[in-house]
């Protein structure tokens, strides 16, 4: 009878919205939304993690029939996609500001497909983007997610999430902050090339046989190399800072 009673429709539904709780954030999370990570592997990760979290949720509280718990799936969605795109938004300064870089050193063009995110993107933002990865790893980020699952399920219960207007104009904030910080990562790069540009100007006027596609480019590819080699620890550091900012202010919304 006891064995029965675990497998109720009440118990069952609980589990359903606890995994799609999981679910939405391996989907949209930093680290987790890597799209080399095959999608069933995902769907193991979120059914795992819901058995092992299942003993420390608190009983279910919504009525048990087809239109609330399809609304309490939607809403478990919009917790995840809310979170994985605060987190985005804070992890993309890094991708903004790498764009930036490789336009200031003529490499807007070469591009490839890159590994996380499935999209064409200059080769200094996958470079930057890797680097940022590796550093959130090293600030044990997933262990961050899992805690975050363990507070939300004390103080957001299984399908009870509404998304308040604070939390929107939050992320319309962090969406304007992202320029702004991209741009200040950026610009010790953008200043030297525009500096570089200004002295290449002065010399082809002085110099008219300064040749600047052969001389002028390289020189200004190895001082922006220079540059971003310099700044990569202040760089890593301040995409660390968003993060942190990032998931303090996560726990005000949750």
């Amino acid at each position: 009878m006891e064995f029965a009673e675990i497998f109720n429709e009440t118990n069952m539904v609980a589990f359903l919205l606890l995994f799609f709780r999981f679910a939405a954030l391996f989907i949209a999370v930093p680290i987790f939304d890597h799209k080399n990570i095959p999608i069933n592997i995902k769907a193991v990760m979120a059914f795992f993690f819901t058995v092992f979290f299942y003993g420390s949720m608190p009983p279910l509280d919504i009525p048990i029939n087809l239109p609330t718990i399809v609304v309490a799936i939607l809403g478990e969605f919009m917790l995840g996609l809310s979170v994985g795109i605060v987190l985005q938004l804070a992890y993309n300064v890094i991708t903004f500001a790498g764009g930036q870089i490789s336009y200031m050193m003529g490499f807007s063009m070469a591009s490839a497909i890159d590994p996380q995110s499935g999209i064409s993107m200059p080769i200094i933002s996958q470079f930057l983007s890797l680097i940022a990865l590796m550093t959130l790893f090293a600030l044990n980020l997933h262990h961050w997610i899992l805690l975050f699952v363990a507070h939300t399920l004390q103080t957001i219960p299984l399908g009870g999430f509404v998304m308040s207007h604070d939390l929107f104009h939050y992320i319309m904030h962090v969406t304007t902050k992202m320029f702004l910080v991209g741009f200040m990562i950026a610009f010790p790069v953008i200043a030297l090339s525009w500096l570089a540009d200004v002295i290449f100007g002065m010399l082809m006027k002085t110099m008219p046989q300064f040749n600047l596609l052969v001389i002028g480019f390289p020189i200004k590819i190895m001082v922006a190399f220079v540059v971003l080699i310099a700044t990569l620890t202040a760089t890593m550091l301040i995409v660390k800072g968003q993060v942190q900012e990032a998931f303090n202010m996560l726990e005000t919304f949750f």
